[in-house]
């Protein structure tokens, strides 16, 4: 199958086999494109949890619209962004680079206390809509990723963040919940969109080329 052939085959899955498991190797090839996946200044402003725990699956549930595909998965995901922007957290960002890279430049540094002087000074709601949209950016190479691996997910909103942020102490992690993402295989006999078209808008209506 090629990609695109997968992104077809790939549906948002209304009903996980609770029987099935994914494979770790497939988890860590999924996890491993949203760690390498594009950010604005390279700075990650999220952090992806991993939750197999059926306990903890069960209370996430019950503050997630009763969504089966949270318990029936085989790994959930939970998309946490920074709640804000620090000083510490750049920095960090920029340690890091230089560290890798064996050398500190002039633009880097330039770009560094460009960044120091305007996140920080930001109001901390702008700072994590910003990280929010980031975290969505890994949603979307996880959504690819998966299909790649045959991977069913179903990629949900449809939840109380303050809640799950309380239930997984985020908020004394500087995070806040996101989105969620439920890693498994489609139950076909119980699933009612499986066998339905894919409907999406034709490319003239959603693609204009501007020569």
């Amino acid at each position: 199958m090629s990609l695109i052939d997968k992104l077809q085959w790939r549906y948002a899955t209304k009903k996980m086999d609770s029987t099935k498991s994914v494979p770790p190797e497939k988890v860590e090839q999924i996890l491993e494109a949203i760690r390498l996946t594009a950010s604005s200044s390279g700075l990650q402003p999220y952090e992806i949890l991993v939750i197999t725990n059926a306990e903890t699956r069960e209370k996430i549930k019950a503050v997630a619209n009763n969504q089966s595909q949270i318990t029936d998965c085989s790994h959930l995901l939970v998309f946490a962004a920074w709640d804000n922007y620090t000083a510490q957290r750049i920095n960090d960002a920029f340690d890091m680079t230089e560290k890798i890279r064996n050398f500190t430049s002039e633009t880097g540094t330039a770009y560094r206390q460009m960044l120091l002087k305007n996140y920080p000074a930001r109001d901390a709601e702008v700072n994590f809509t910003h990280a929010a949209k980031q975290a969505y950016i890994g949603l979307g190479t996880a959504l690819i990723a998966a299909a790649y691996e045959q991977v069913d997910t179903t990629p949900m909103e449809g939840f109380n963040p303050v809640a799950l942020d309380e239930l997984l102490n985020l908020k004394e992690q500087g995070l806040r919940s996101v989105v969620l993402l439920p890693l498994g295989y489609r139950k076909a006999d119980e699933d009612w969109l499986l066998n339905l078209k894919k409907v999406r808008r034709a490319k003239e209506n959603f693609i204009r080329w501007i020569k």
